[in-house]
């Protein structure tokens, strides 16, 4: 899948001091999610409900 025409966004409250942050672009049937670190590295590709029930995972931290 090509990835290089997408909109990557992170969450607000990790701010722009280059901390370990994810990035997701949502994309037909799917999300995307990569390290901002290292944007050219390798992303992960899952269903919209699955990172929906991870998003509320990680939220009740």
């Amino acid at each position: 899948m090509d990835l290089s025409n997408v909109t990557w966004r992170k969450a607000s409250r990790s701010g722009d001091n280059g901390g370990n942050c994810i990035e997701v672009a949502a994309v037909p049937s799917t999300v995307a999610i990569r390290d901002s670190k290292d944007p050219e590295g390798p992303k992960l590709l899952v269903a919209p409900q699955d990172f929906q029930r991870f998003a509320n995972a990680i939220k009740g931290l």
